[in-house]
């Protein structure tokens, strides 16, 4: 059984952005791609108004999924509940959910919007939010050339599931794999971080290093064709990797989800991504 890309549609610029990447996607991968517009309008409407508006929305998604790839299959449904709890639920039997990062009626100056915030923060499979401008559907620049999947490289336990994610994505794009971290020399010597005579930064280097090696070690063999770069590199991990996203063709970070959380479960690096990017960006939760 081949697992749907699922997109959150509601007719803003945002989401047909969404659309048209998830069509890139799903024919890349060969799977369908099945459309969801989610609303509480039966709460507050008797005529029926929003209804029609919702199938309208999501009859023009469709549409436009055929004239951009007339080969993906595609369908849709229209769901009588709040989008978030809707995304979720559709996440469940999805090989990724596809938002916008804002969608109709948010506040204008918002970096992010609240449902795609929330999916992200608590979805239980992998959320692309479609963040920039500057990459085309098929991942390359303006020249032609094809951008590089980074994977920033969280801590252990964080990043096992990301690092498959973004090598498949790097497989059947045909481009190059970036492997980024980033570390920090502490302030004062500690037990845990000795600062080393002839060269403070060789320590941290070589365990950022190791962490990447880790990260590889069990994965780079059923990928053989990809590339891939290892960049170590002192600084604030979500500067580096905003600015690793400015000519990125996808932008994967993973994140440790806890079981019976109902709250946003992500760290301070994935919050800045989802807001600053000039990229899509994949969220990959590791499960306990």
């Amino acid at each position: 059984m081949r697992l749907p890309l699922v997109v959150g549609v509601d007719g803003s610029r945002s989401s047909l952005g969404a659309v048209d990447w998830a069509t890139d996607e799903a024919a890349r991968h060969g799977v369908p791609l099945r459309l969801v517009y989610a609303s509480l309008w039966e709460r507050y409407e008797a005529d029926g108004t929003g209804r029609m508006a919702a199938d309208d929305v999501l009859a023009t998604a469709a549409e436009r999924v055929r004239r951009r790839n007339p080969d993906v299959e595609v369908d849709g449904e229209v769901l009588p509940e709040d989008p978030v709890d809707a995304l979720l639920h559709e996440g469940r039997n999805a090989a990724a959910l596809v938002t916008g990062s804002r969608g109709r009626g948010e506040l204008r100056g918002m970096l992010l919007g609240s449902v795609s915030l929330a999916v992200a923060g608590r979805a239980s499979g992998p959320v692309v939010v479609i963040r920039g401008d500057g990459t085309a559907g098929d991942g390359t620049a303006p020249d032609g050339e094809h951008r590089a999947i980074v994977l920033g490289a969280g801590d252990p336990g964080t990043s096992g599931a990301a690092t498959w994610f973004a090598l498949r994505e790097a497989a059947v794009r045909g481009c190059d794999l970036d492997v980024v971290r980033a570390w920090r020399r502490p302030a004062h010597r500690t037990a845990e971080h000795p600062l080393i005579a002839d060269d403070p930064a060789h320590g941290h280097q070589e365990r950022a290093s190791l962490l990447i090696d880790d990260l590889l070690r069990d994965v780079l063999a059923d990928y053989p064709d990809v590339r891939v770069r290892r960049s170590v590199v002192e600084g604030l991990a979500r500067k580096v990797l905003l600015q690793r996203s400015a000519t990125a063709a996808l932008l994967v970070v993973g994140v440790r989800r806890a079981r019976d959380h109902g709250g946003l479960q992500l760290g301070r690096v994935t919050h800045a991504v989802l807001h600053h990017a000039q990229c899509p960006v994949a969220v990959v939760p590791e499960l306990p």
